[in-house]
């Protein structure tokens, strides 16, 4: 069984998978860190110093200015903000993706291209014949 999981652990498939959830995990947190610690204050910033990740409804008594004092005091919370932070993240890395799979696309069909015609028929005996030959090299037969 241990041979078994070490050659399933050491396919190709599997290490190109692992990989990329490793560089996934960390190229989501880069992202975070860009939508919370870039985008969003300048966001805010532009719409009169709205600080998105304390934008939230407490269900309970009590004037809260921050999210950490209503969670201190154990009110429960409506985190309307952190969601808006969540939503641009998961487009940024949406978009991110798609420019990444849209590159690759591109690349495999300069690769797909057909290799330039180098064969044509021969219309008496139909074999395959050097595009250049004015003679079937089967049937003789002028082109």
């Amino acid at each position: 069984m241990l041979k078994e999981f070490k050659d399933f652990a050491t396919k190709g498939n599997v290490l190109d998978l692992a990989i990329g959830v490793v560089i996934g995990g960390a190229f989501g947190k880069i992202v975070t860190s860009l939508v919370n610690d870039i985008i969003m204050p300048l966001v805010g910033l532009l719409l009169g110093k709205i600080d998105f990740s304390n934008l939230f409804i407490a269900f309970g008594n009590g004037s809260f200015k921050t999210l950490e004092e209503a969670k201190e005091a154990g009110v429960p919370t409506l985190n309307y903000g952190l969601f808006i932070n969540s939503v641009i993240d998961f487009l940024i890395i949406s978009f991110s993706i798609f420019l990444v799979v849209r590159q690759v696309n591109r690349i495999r069909k300069k690769k797909e291209e057909p290799a330039p015609v180098t064969t044509k028929k021969c219309t008496y005996c139909l074999s395959q014949i050097h595009i250049d030959a004015t003679r079937c090299p089967h049937c003789t037969s002028s082109l």
